[in-house]
């Protein structure tokens, strides 16, 4: 495990960080290690993605982290039990062991004899795989089809995930008769204690393979890389996972594979924010339209749509397009568009222009500006 880096220097996170930093911290080192955004680096990428995707699945699930805050890489092993060095001779204790150990050495008798059943052989689901894809804005409102290349384990169809070689079987161990464990006893001054470790002959599997198969070395699983094609629904939302069953790794021992799990990150776009499913857009009008009022186009999310300002518009002022927003996912209904007017002063105006302008204020009265007009009433009423 030497040659794994910390899970919280990937992240770029300090120890103690909240489940938010962790989450904000994944999103921000998955989108700028895609290999989608960097062709010329895709191997690169892949292997940061990795790398990336274990640390957080280990980080993002609390009974994990704990385990990995006090043990480090080897809390994370298939087997580990926390114990270890715990004990004299270094064994990792089973407790139901000890005690039984303990009157037997007290009492001469046992706990009715009982015997632990192995479960190294038990079935055990597969790993899940974390993977994270970069969608755009009009993507993310729309859906799309998208297909990923994963690397995961499958069963190794040479010897269909027993490890041995076509036409052989395992064989039961000799050392530890298929328990996967082996007991050693210690005298201590209350009694004899025992402790079970791992059969070190089979590598508390319970069993042993003479004849390892030529494809995957006796592993019963091979790595492979395999294209998946998902289905991203209409209104999916930055940092939404899409969970794909049995797309992980293969199950042990006859067990059910894991699931691939895809985390979506959405660019954002130019003219567009979301806001839950509501889409916000903002507009800009000349004077002479906010004066006049008119017809105007306007984007949405399914094309430009047409809307009436009324005389007199003011800048701020805002039109809601029913329906015209973000799909509910798998239901029948969206959200709105918000569009929000503002007026854009002229510049650069020529001399004939100011004139005119100066003439056409001229022209105006108080009537016209009830707002400039309300407001000094205020003033006045103020200072009286």
């Amino acid at each position: 495990m030497a040659d794994k880096r910390d899970y919280y220097e990937v992240l770029g996170l300090q120890r103690g960080a909240s489940e938010d930093e962790i989450k904000k911290a994944y999103r921000k080192m998955a989108r700028e290690n895609h290999p989608d955004l960097h062709p010329d680096k895709v191997e690169e990428c892949e292997e940061k993605m990795k790398e990336i995707n274990e640390a957080y699945s280990v980080l993002s699930d609390p009974e994990k982290r704990q385990r990995y805050d006090q043990f480090g890489h080897e809390g994370m092993e298939e087997g580990f039990s926390g114990f270890g060095g715990g004990f004299p001779g270094g064994y990792s204790a089973d407790m139901g062991d000890i005690f039984d150990s303990l009157f037997s050495g007290i009492f001469g008798g046992g706990m009715g004899g009982a015997t632990r059943a192995n479960t190294a052989n038990a079935p055990r689901k597969g790993r899940d795989i974390n993977y994270s894809v970069n969608i755009s804005f009009m993507e993310a409102c729309q859906g799309k089809a998208q297909e990923l290349s994963i690397s995961h384990q499958e069963r190794c169809s040479s010897c269909n995930g027993t490890g041995a070689e076509p036409g052989t079987q395992p064989e039961v161990c000799p050392d530890c008769r298929g328990r996967g464990s082996v007991k050693s006893v210690q005298q201590t001054p209350i009694g004899a204690i025992s402790s079970t470790k791992p059969c070190p002959h089979c590598g508390g599997k319970g069993s042993v393979i003479k004849s390892p198969c030529q494809k995957c070395h006796g592993q019963g699983r091979i790595k492979v890389q395999k294209r998946v094609n998902i289905n991203i629904p209409a209104g999916i939302n930055e940092g939404q996972i899409l969970r794909v069953p049995g797309e992980g790794d293969s199950g042990i021992n006859g067990g059910p594979a894991g699931n691939l799990n895809v985390s979506v990150s959405i660019r954002p776009h130019p003219v567009f924010n979301r806001d839950g499913f509501d889409v916000h857009c903002e507009i800009p009008i000349t004077y002479a339209q906010a004066v006049m009022g008119g017809e105007i186009e306007v984007p949405t999310i399914d094309g430009p749509a047409k809307i009436n300002i009324p005389e007199g518009t003011q800048n701020g002022a805002k039109h809601r397009l029913k329906g015209k927003g973000i799909k509910y996912l798998q239901q029948d209904r969206r959200g709105d568009e918000i569009v929000q007017l503002y007026i854009e002063v002229p510049r650069s105006l020529s001399k004939k222009q100011k004139d005119l302008l100066q003439e056409f204020e001229a022209s105006l009265t108080e009537k016209n500006y009830q707002k400039r007009t309300g407001f000094f009433d205020k003033i006045k009423d103020l200072f009286k």
